[in-house]
């Protein structure tokens, strides 16, 4: 007998409550006792110190301590002030500069647990900066000296602050990887509401993935692979993450607001606070703790299926796909078909491509950050149907036409630099994965397949039908790629890191479509030639029909972008208003827990 184990591939589990998601949330915790903007902080989420600040009119001395429940009212500074930046833990800070009542000083407090003595001022006085690292060993960057901004950094020995090599952006109200050291850390976000973020060594700052959101008078805190950014001005509520390599935005604070904490933000990006701060009506004495679930959860994947004795459903958890949405973004600078890309549908990259559709390839290349495009530096080569692998801060952009070339450029997070070659010429080929682990198939008259392990292309099984301009998405261990040419086709294959399976077939038969995913279980097949809206959702067994574009069009990117919850329909041939378009189209989509039946 056919079971529903069998059927669904995976076991049904008996729970008592439904699982839940492994995504980080901002939740209330206990309000601080005097409201307030501009303050010190230091510590992490159970045991946080928030220090000075602005009561408006007058800047405060006043000390709290947090147990991750409650403020507790402690003893105050030594000089009452504000724009401060506070740095170490809950039983051994620093508060660092800042403005008093009078003057902007240098003025350096050690906090010992209990109470602030005064020790060695800082060799440039200034407020408006950020600090990271645990005494006796601290580091602070950037900041305001008058009416001007400094990119300076001092070090702190435990007795004394010597100066190091400055940053590379000069800027103030900037955040920093709190709870990093003073060999490594980050330094984001800051005056002129900038994006810029980068990485300290130990002897000099390197420039590294700018945020999503440009801000000022933001929170932060982390390490130097392991951090969050949060609130700001103007963006009020967003966060984002930083895994080491890129940003990804998560959950909103439930208060936007600016000129919050700086210092004690948290210690990884999966568990930050966020206190104090200005948002309507006025000062504030929120707090709010970023934090994932237990590990004594029970975790959602997609494809779950549990029966839930409470109430005696059995669930399953999946895509919602009837939920999904397209909407307009922004145009892209340059009107543009066959772009390749790579990235999320918040921060993405698109490169090369054709304008118009009789001239060779292009070189352009454009950052998405969510809202609107930017210009970047050109590639070498002149390429279109070039596809793409990665993230906005490392990425592939592998062969393309014209030539069928075997050519591959490595995007740095702000420019391309030529790697080794693919050992197969093919230009329409399918592409997804990382830049360190990436995976090309297909092109116009190959089923070839290769994997990337960040310097050289292995040769592996391939296509079981040799086929280009299909719509591929996924990672290197688990891929999928829908129609393409000769066709158009409905041919649909998988791929699960070993080879290729064909699978069912797609319902609307095209070429030169796009497509989004993160496994050979969960992707989108949307446009493609003949010119079509028709936008489908694959759930590891079959294609569903879902919410269609705006506009007809084929020739968009060739490359994954983000995944079946969130992706990108770049450019494209479009017959009007012109042959190539600027227009950049957004799909939304949640998940869902889903009663299959009652009993």
């Amino acid at each position: 007998m056919t079971t529903l184990k069998n059927l669904k591939g995976t076991a049904i589990q008996f729970l008592d409550a439904d699982p839940v998601v492994n995504v980080g949330a901002w939740s209330s915790g206990g309000a601080m006792n005097t409201a307030r903007s501009e303050l010190g902080g230091a510590g992490v989420q159970t045991a946080a110190l928030a220090f000075g600040g602005l009561v408006y009119p007058p800047r405060v001395a006043n000390t709290e301590l947090y147990n991750g429940t409650s403020w507790t009212e402690v003893n105050d500074l030594t000089t009452a002030r504000s724009t401060n930046t506070g740095i170490g833990l809950s039983t051994a800070a620093l508060s660092v500069g800042g403005q008093t009542p009078g003057a902007v000083v240098g003025i350096t407090e050690s906090w010992n647990g209990s109470s602030w003595t005064e020790v060695a001022d800082l060799n440039t006085t200034r407020n408006n900066m950020s600090g990271s690292g645990t005494t006796p060993a601290a580091l602070i960057f950037g900041g305001s000296v008058g009416a001007s901004n400094t990119g300076k950094t001092e070090t702190w020995n435990g007795s004394a602050w010597s100066e190091v090599n400055d940053l590379n952006t000069v800027r103030s109200d900037l955040a920093g990887a709190t709870n990093g050291t003073t060999t490594a850390t980050l330094a984001f976000g800051g005056s002129g509401v900038s994006a810029a973020n980068e990485s300290w060594n130990g002897s000099s700052w390197t420039e590294v993935g700018d945020l999503n959101t440009a801000r000022q008078n933001l929170g932060g805190g982390g390490t130097q692979t392991s951090a969050l950014a949060f609130a700001g001005d103007p963006s009020g509520a967003i966060t984002e993450s930083w895994n080491g390599t890129s940003w990804t935005e998560v959950a909103d604070l439930a208060t936007p607001r600016y000129d919050l904490n700086t210092g004690g933000g948290g210690a990884t990006n999966q568990a930050g606070l966020a206190f104090g701060g200005n948002a309507p009506p006025g000062k504030q004495s929120a707090t709010e703790e970023f934090s994932f679930p237990p590990p004594t959860s029970t975790v959602l994947n997609e494809g779950d299926m549990w029966f839930n004795s409470s109430s005696s459903a059995l669930k399953s958890y999946g895509r919602y796909a009837t939920g999904g949405t397209w909407a307009s973004g922004d145009n892209m600078n340059n009107a543009n078909a066959g772009v390749g890309s790579f990235g999320i549908s918040t921060a993405a990259i698109e490169f090369g491509g054709y304008y118009p559709p009789s001239a060779p390839g292009r070189i352009t290349t454009e950052e998405y950050n969510g809202t609107s495009w930017t210009e970047k530096n050109d590639m070498s080569n002149n390429r279109a149907e070039r596809a793409g692998a990665g993230t906005t801060a490392a990425g592939l952009a592998i062969r393309g036409n014209p030539g069928d070339a075997t050519a591959v450029e490595a995007w740095g997070g702000t420019s391309w630099t030529a790697v080794n070659a693919t050992n197969s010429p093919n230009g329409g080929n399918s592409a997804c994965g990382t830049q360190t682990a990436a995976i090309t198939f297909g092109g116009e008259t190959t089923a070839n397949t290769e994997l990337y392990n960040g310097s050289t292309w292995t040769e592996t099984a391939n296509l079981n039908t040799a086929r280009g301009k299909m719509c591929g998405s996924g990672i290197q261990t688990s891929a999928i790629g829908s129609g393409g040419t000769p066709g158009p086709a409905v041919l649909v294959e998988t791929w699960d890191g070993t080879s290729w399976t064909e699978v069912s077939e797609i319902n609307t038969a095209r070429s030169s479509g796009a497509g989004g995913g993160s496994s050979n279980s969960s992707a989108l097949a949307f446009g493609g030639s003949p010119r079509t809206v028709n936008t489908e959702l694959w759930n590891g067994s079959a294609w569903t029909e879902v919410a269609n574009l705006a506009t007809a069009t084929q020739d968009m990117n060739y490359g994954n972008v983000g995944t079946t919850g969130g992706t990108l329909a770049i450019g494209g041939d479009d017959p009007t208003p012109s042959p190539v378009s600027t227009r950049t189209e957004e799909w939304t989509s949640g998940n869902a827990v889903l009663t299959v039946t009652t009993s």
